[in-house]
């Protein structure tokens, strides 16, 4: 893949030959990109095609998380892989506004997406990054979008910055590997590393930093509010809060709708039969290692000490977690489920699992479905025993 790679061929863009490009590339269909190129180079300069056919991609990629703004925006690859999905960066923006935020330092900025929301949340940036390409694309992106007069770009080491004066720091480590592109896991293998990112935020009235959503919990700081948040069901990342006076805390936020769980350090429930609902806590949830304030709400109890399935014996729904009735608990026995499933018709199964190792994938071609129904299958364990789980998603009106 053609990529916009330095900043003469990345200003070319932004000319007005480059922008008469871009819109003829707006709806482009990649499929037909050779004789699009093949097209476009007859007119215009080839290295120009070639880097308005790579922001088109890049466009198109971006839709995922910015909507309808990615259109009018520019990107790095690496931009595209490593920001932040929209509603995400608004609930973050939002949150920091209500704490009366007005300025703030936007440290390892890329191409500005945090930063737009930011602005959009009635926030003036300062938007830092040491990637001139990054920052290039930050300061198209606050102009295509109307914020150029709340956002600043600056070009520098982040570690280097002045924040004094600042009412919040943001900071968003890069947590990928510049030789391989893989992810990094280690908190201080980031860049900057998140001790020094800890640092800079303590020096702040507030902070917020950016981490993986696995980060381990004792990597984390005893006097910040860690918060995970999941978008769609997806968890998308962890953000340690300085300043929101709630040290130690733990909360569990689910997008779109906004439900958030503010842990209260209840200690696991004791493990018990499986009764007629199971619920799946969402993954933020589980990585903020909140199941048992789940458990409280729906009066339930754990399938088995290391498994995060609740179930109880009434329905009582939570926005934290998806409720199932409960039909069939059955030892793992593949013949069986088979026999069932094909007994009561069913062809259409969403098999999940939680502390088994059997593949989904490899179990439903052994299961040769057939039928109008459909059916839910847990592969797990109850009470250490490996368990089979049948049964349907609750219903709006159970």
């Amino acid at each position: 893949m053609v990529r916009v790679t330095d900043l003469d061929t990345f200003s070319a863009l932004l000319a007005p030959e480059g922008q008469q490009l871009l819109a003829v590339l707006r709806d482009h269909d990649p499929a037909d990109e050779l004789a699009t190129a093949t097209r476009l180079r007859r007119d215009h300069p080839a290295p120009l095609v070639s880097a308005a056919l790579g922001q088109a991609r890049l466009r198109q990629r971006a839709a995922a998380k910015f909507g309808a703004d990615a259109a009018r925006m520019y990107f790095t690859p690496n931009g595209v892989e490593q920001s932040t999905r929209a509603p995400v960066a608004a609930h973050r923006a939002a949150r920091l506004a209500a704490l009366g935020v007005r300025t703030l330092a936007d440290l390892c900025s890329g191409i500005g997406g945090d930063a737009l929301a930011l602005a959009r949340a009635g926030i003036r940036v300062l938007a830092v990054d040491r990637d001139p390409l990054a920052c290039a694309a930050a300061r198209a992106n606050a102009e295509a979008l109307g914020l150029a007069d709340r956002i600043e770009v600056r070009c520098a080491d982040v570690t280097e910055v002045d924040t004094a004066g600042y009412d919040a720091v943001f900071v968003d480590p890069a947590r990928r590997t510049k030789a391989r592109g893989g992810r990094v896991f280690d908190p201080e293998a980031y860049s900057p590393p998140l001790s020094w990112a800890v640092e800079a935020a303590r020096a702040a009235p507030y902070a917020a930093l950016k981490i993986a959503p696995g980060v381990p919990h004792e990597a984390l700081p005893a006097d910040a509010e860690t918060e995970w948040i999941s978008d769609g069901g997806d968890v998308k990342e962890a953000v340690v809060w300085f300043g929101t006076g709630r040290a130690g805390a733990r909360r569990a936020t689910l997008l779109p709708a906004g439900d958030s769980l503010l842990g209260a350090g209840l200690p696991d429930p004791e493990p018990g039969p499986v009764g007629g609902w199971l619920y799946e806590p969402d993954g933020a949830v589980i990585r903020a290692h909140l199941v048992a304030d789940v458990a409280e709400q729906v009066d339930g109890r754990l399938i088995d000490p290391t498994i995060a399935y609740v179930t109880a014996d009434r329905l009582r729904p939570t926005p934290y977690a998806t409720a199932y009735a409960v039909t069939d608990v059955l030892p793992f026995n593949v013949k069986k489920l088979r026999a069932l499933l094909r007994e009561r018709g069913v062809g259409v199964a969403v098999i999940k699992k939680r502390g088994s190792a059997v593949e989904p994938e490899e179990l439903r071609k052994k299961l040769k479905l057939a039928g109008p129904h459909a059916c839910t299958v847990f592969l797990t364990r109850v009470a250490g025993a490996p368990t089979m789980l049948l049964g349907h998603p609750a219903g709006p009106n159970a």
